[in-house]
């Protein structure tokens, strides 16, 4: 078990219980999530080691997995992915300057995004920690993820674009993933970062019932001041923060289920919408946020 008695990111003690969360996709246990009162990231207290959190993932609803499509949550989500796939795209042609180059795609789970890039021309490499994410991405896409483990063996000033939608969050190792981030990025490349921001408008209506705390599975829950704080340690700039405006309808027809017991559509997409209209006065309150990061 992972206890911590200082702040994962700058080490500070000044730490204070925030609220319970409950586990609602696999275990129905419940967890402590506390603050760095210094650099203001909140973390799950008392998670399973590496080596056996896997059991926390161990669901057919954990969809980046299994790509499931049961449900209309799911259904939704495909069907927003189509969308979402090809604006990263274009996102990282736009950021790196580059029609075609090499990307690394860490936690790349079934391959659609890699698939996406592989088409355009990109020369593509992934990681992936779950054995059956890896083989539905040879079955589906042809493609041949790498165990994530396999991080530290790639090459150094290789990749022009290196990806992480909605990984960090999940990752135990989290400065040595950021310092091996920077080894293995050209110098001119950049780094795509996507996680939940526990800032945003509807984490504030939520509360412990906001989805994108996904207790134990998400090891961190960030802030814009507590990812600038993380990546500068290890000589990295944040260049930009783009929202992800689709993550906020996502995430409020979980959390109303969590909250109400039943799913809601109606209040979600409600919801999602107030979210993301206060979120056009000020983009760093979107529901999940994209760090495009460069070496200082």
């Amino acid at each position: 078990m992972v206890t911590y008695t200082s702040c994962p990111v700058c080490k500070s003690n000044k730490l204070v219980e925030v609220f319970l969360v409950k586990d609602y996709t696999v275990s129905g246990e419940y967890f402590s999530i506390e603050k760095c009162k210094t650099c203001t990231l909140l973390f799950t207290q008392n998670v399973a080691e590496q080596n056996e959190i896997g059991r926390y993932y161990a669901s057919e609803n954990y969809i980046s997995h299994s790509d499931t499509q049961a449900g209309l949550v799911n259904k939704l989500y495909h069907l927003i992915r189509k969308k979402t796939l090809q604006s990263k795209k274009r996102l990282i042609e736009g950021e790196t300057e580059k029609s075609n180059g090499n990307i690394l795609d860490i936690g790349c789970g079934t391959g659609a995004f890699l698939h996406t890039m592989k088409i355009g021309g990109w020369k593509i490499t992934g990681l992936e920690p779950d054995e059956n994410a890896r083989k539905k991405a040879k079955i589906l896409y042809g493609i041949e993820p790498q165990p994530s483990n396999n991080i530290f063996n790639l090459p150094d000033n290789s990749y022009d674009a290196i990806t992480m939608w909605h990984v960090l969050e999940h990752v135990h190792q989290l400065h040595e993933y950021i310092g091996q981030l920077k080894n293995m990025l050209t110098d001119k490349g950049k780094i795509f970062i996507a996680v939940p921001n526990y800032t945003s408008y509807d984490a504030q209506h939520y509360g412990e019932f906001w989805a994108a705390y996904d207790v134990p599975r998400h090891l961190y829950h960030f802030s814009p001041a507590g990812m600038k704080r993380l990546v500068e340690q290890h000589g990295l700039t944040i260049k930009k923060i783009k929202p992800m405006w689709f993550d906020s309808f996502y995430v409020s027809m979980l959390s109303e289920k969590y909250k109400s017991g039943k799913g809601n559509l109606i209040k979600a997409f409600l919801m999602g919408f107030i979210s993301n209209i206060k979120t056009l006065f000020n983009p760093d309150k979107c529901s999940s946020l994209i760090y495009i990061i460069e070496k200082s």
